[in-house]
């Protein structure tokens, strides 16, 4: 389960957020492109940008369920 205390500084403040679990599998920038990217320099995800549409919203969710260590969390 995310642990909203260790989520990575890069997240873009909003209810979505990537922690420290993140093992930079690819599956949240794969379900949602538009708003989670990769920190080069360190091998992990986070997201750049938060969902501001309602579809944007739904590949968000499913980024979340998609993760293997369940390092999306979601305050919303």
């Amino acid at each position: 389960m995310s642990d909203k205390s260790k989520k990575w500084s890069d997240n873009s403040t909003g209810k979505f957020y990537v922690d420290d679990q993140c093992i930079d599998c690819d599956a949240c920038r794969t379900e949602a492109p538009d708003n989670f990217t990769r920190n080069d320099d360190h091998g992990y995800s986070f997201v750049f940008k938060q969902p501001s549409t309602p579809e944007e919203e739904i590949r968000s969710k499913a980024a979340m369920e998609a993760c293997p260590v369940e390092a999306i969390g979601n305050d919303g």
